[in-house]
């Protein structure tokens, strides 16, 4: 069994996103759809929001202050004091089909996000993985994505762990740390048997991978080999996202969403759209904040 509060019962559409701030202790995250910003302080239980113009894919801290973002737009700076949103690039400017999702900041402190297909009609593979360098510079690394999900890194940094959700599979990629190079991809693990398919995903210090598993409850812990170690329930049956924060990073945060659905579909999961704190029993590793 595992100790599992809902820390703010947003009831956020899409909840998402989290990021554990070690310089102010405090727990970033988003919810997609509203949009909105949130940053949850474990002190006082404060969960401040900050409106988002478009649509948000992910984010970071910044080496320099604020945050680093990803929205319909592409990549932006945010910065929370003053509500301001700054544009850096739009790898799919000419892509109206898609949008940004999932991502994080790799050790060394580049930031990666990766698109999906959110249109009308059948779903195409369409999306990537991008890198965004220090000097700003962006790169795709993956192609052919219909949802890109489940960015987590070892914690020596030499294998990086990748999602579609259009999928049910995790793939992992030999990582260079130095040149931000990922490389022959392979199945590390298919979640079929869960029931669902890969939201978001973090590892931790024992280099287990930790994957959200939607519409199931689920959280799973996966071995360095693939295995399935361990499965944790929620009191909702939407978790999206987890993250490991805390003092000592040992609290793991999973974010959940409503997902638009009327009261009648989401019965017997009060809080859906809930932001939860898990004891997991395990400690998890600090987030790098963007180097740009």
């Amino acid at each position: 069994m595992s100790d599992i509060e809902c820390v703010v019962d947003a009831k956020a559409i899409l909840g998402e996103g989290t990021f554990w701030d070690t310089r102010e202790q405090v727990l970033w995250w988003i919810d997609i759809w509203a949009p909105a910003i949130h940053r949850f302080d474990p002190a006082t239980r404060e969960d401040r929001v900050f409106p988002a113009p478009e649509y948000l894919g992910c984010l970071a801290t910044r080496a320099k202050g604020g945050l680093v973002v990803t929205m319909a737009s592409g990549f932006h700076f945010f910065d929370p004091v003053a509500g301001r949103f700054d544009p850096i690039a739009d790898p799919e400017a000419g892509m109206p089909e898609t949008r940004f999702n999932d991502g994080k900041t790799d050790r060394q402190g580049r930031f990666w996000s990766g698109t999906m297909f959110e249109a009308e009609g059948p779903p195409r593979r369409i999306g990537s993985l991008y890198r965004l360098d220090p000097d700003l510079s962006v790169h795709r690394i993956v192609e052919g994505i219909g949802c890109s999900n489940g960015l987590a890194w070892s914690p020596d940094s030499r294998t990086m762990y990748y999602s579609d959700s259009h999928t049910t599979l995790v793939w992992a990629f030999d990582f260079d740390p130095a040149t931000g190079a990922a490389e022959n991809r392979r199945v590390f693990t298919d979640v079929a048997e869960t029931g669902g398919i890969v939201d978001g995903a973090t590892v931790d210090v024992e280099g287990c991978y930790w994957a959200t598993i939607p519409v199931t409850s689920k959280i799973c812990r996966y071995d360095p080999a693939g295995r399935l170690m361990r499965t944790i329930l929620l009191p909702t049956d939407l978790p999206t996202c987890v993250g490991f924060g805390g003092k000592d990073l040992d609290v793991l945060y999973c974010t959940s969403a409503v997902l638009r659905r009327p009261a009648a579909k989401i019965r017997g999961a009060a809080l859906a759209g809930g932001l939860f704190a898990v004891d997991a029993g395990v400690r998890g590793l600090p987030e790098a904040p963007f180097a740009g």
